[in-house]
């Protein structure tokens, strides 16, 4: 499906952004087909104190257009802890928050500290 489909003009559907056909477009999209880059995706940084112990949050990042699990791998060996992806965002043990504000925001995020 494209533009003046079945004519001598005929041109491929392109992305927004990138300006390559959808089907050779590597833009990161949510589930509704939309494109989500890092910049349209504001990541939530805190901690929360579980059984005496600090685990650090991030919520606000959409799963279908991030990696989750990489971005995680990353995080785990920047921090030397471990972590788990959870339904709504990364968990890492720890109080980590300032570091993961630092690396979201230098991956392109618009991350902020949330909480106390």
């Amino acid at each position: 499906m494209g533009l003046f489909d079945g004519t001598a003009l005929e041109q491929p559907v392109t992305c927004e952004h990138c300006s390559e056909a959808v089907a050779d477009c590597a833009c990161p999209r949510d589930g509704s087909g939309a494109v989500c880059r890092p910049q349209d995706q504001p990541a939530r940084v805190q901690r929360e104190k579980r059984r005496g112990k600090w685990t650090t949050v991030v919520r606000g990042l959409d799963a279908q257009a991030t990696d989750l699990p990489a971005l995680l791998k990353q995080i785990k060996k920047t921090c030397s802890a471990g972590g788990t992806v959870t339904a709504d965002g990364l968990e890492v043990q720890g109080d980590h928050r300032d570091r993961l504000v630092e690396m979201l925001k230098a991956k392109g995020y618009p991350a902020k500290p949330a909480g106390g």
